[in-house]
């Protein structure tokens, strides 16, 4: 009797448009080992035929570095929010079932539209402002005693996994999310960043500011690269409370 093959079972939630009623398909794959949701999601565009013999469109999804630094290929995998590049299928339950991060509006398929975070990042000013006078060897350095926090925060991919994690992003609230909120933190770090530190304190004292953040510690739970979000918040909540005090009386 032939050996029977091993395969991987998909339930993927589909749209067709921004506008579409979303619904799911069916898709089986031959198993390999150390096969990811990205090779697979590959396999299912080549043979775009569902489990009971359906030729259909191929399903659409984002990826880029395929090495968990971009953040494009975000989508829900068996619920959780996670980067679908790193997300092995021997340690998914099956059916494995995909869908979008419907945090932000669905472009069609797996793919999402994620310019609210940027839209969001200019709120805050997530940069720093250089003119280009400052000679190599006088710039302002680094303060090494925040230069740790620094770097972790600036691992940020802008994925959305905390954005879709959270229970105050949303229709139902206007928070801008933890890795926007956290990013105004990053800059205040910035030894030239920091000069514009009132404004993105003000920025954040505003409608979906700082006050949005529930605390729920969901942002951390899926944080593909493990920044302590929840304590920078609550660290940034701090400074903008003094912020505020400060404009009070200084009118």
């Amino acid at each position: 009797m032939a050996e029977q093959k091993k395969t991987v079972t998909f339930i993927i939630e589909r749209q067709d448009g921004p506008n579409s009623a979303p619904y799911t398909q069916e898709f089986e794959i031959p198993y390999r080992p150390a096969l990811n949701v990205v090779a697979s999601l590959m396999e299912i565009q080549k043979n775009p035929v569902t489990k009971d013999g359906k030729r259909v469109a191929p399903v659409t999804w984002e990826c880029n570095c395929l090495e968990k630094v971009c953040g494009a290929c975000m989508m829900v995998i068996n619920g959780k929010a996670r980067q679908a590049c790193c997300a092995l299928i021997d340690e998914l339950e099956q059916p494995i079932r995909l869908a979008p991060a419907r945090t932000f509006p669905v472009i069609r398929d797996l793919l999402i539209d994620r310019s609210v975070m940027f839209e969001s990042l200019k709120r805050v000013q997530a940069w720093v402002e250089i003119d280009g006078t400052w000679e190599v060897k006088d710039a302002p350095i680094q303060n090494p005693y925040t230069a740790t926090t620094a770097y972790e925060i600036s691992h940020c991919m802008t994925c959305g996994c905390c954005l879709e994690a959270c229970p105050n992003v949303g229709p139902q609230s206007d928070f801008i999310g933890a890795s926007p909120t956290v990013q105004a933190y990053l800059f205040n770090l910035h030894p030239l960043g920091k000069f514009d530190k009132e404004k993105r304190l003000n920025a954040l004292m505003g409608k979906g500011g700082i006050t949005g953040c529930g605390n729920s510690q969901n942002c951390v739970e899926v944080c593909p690269k493990n920044i302590k979000l929840t304590t920078y918040l609550a660290q940034l909540n701090r400074d903008v409370n003094k912020q505020a005090l400060k404009n009070i009386f200084n009118k």
